[in-house]
């Protein structure tokens, strides 16, 4: 088997996909119309596909009350503090600033403007 997307639920889909577009280099690989207004993300890779939706049924949850060390989005960057920096001027928030840890890794937690967890990182050693 082989994995084909992760999803999650927000209120504006469309804002949410064209915000990861503009700020997280995502590319928009399907759109779906009426009434989720389902958005499915590709990563540079074109390998990794998101789906950002909205199912009129059921209330997207408060992500911004959702520890991000039970779900978040984790993206790898050469600078994860300008990245961080770059992200925050465009609508997230910090939820733990930038940080070193033993093994070498540097990570911070954000948020992006629904709340939802992304995690910045630049591993010391790739994976």
């Amino acid at each position: 088997m082989k994995i084909e997307h992760a999803a999650w639920s927000v209120e504006d889909p469309v804002r949410a996909a064209d915000w990861y577009v503009a700020h997280l280099g995502m590319k928009i690989a399907r759109s779906g119309g009426e009434p989720a207004h389902a958005r499915f993300l590709a990563d540079q890779t074109g390998r990794v596909l998101l789906e950002i939706y909205n199912n009129p049924g059921a209330k997207p949850p408060d992500y911004r009350r959702v520890d991000p060390l039970i779900i978040h989005l984790a993206f790898t960057v050469d600078d994860v503090r300008a990245t961080v920096e770059r992200l925050v001027s465009a609508g997230a928030t910090v939820h733990a600033a930038c940080e070193r840890l033993e093994n070498g890794d540097e990570m911070a937690m954000l948020r992006d403007p629904w709340g939802f967890p992304i995690q910045i990182l630049r591993r010391a050693d790739p994976m």
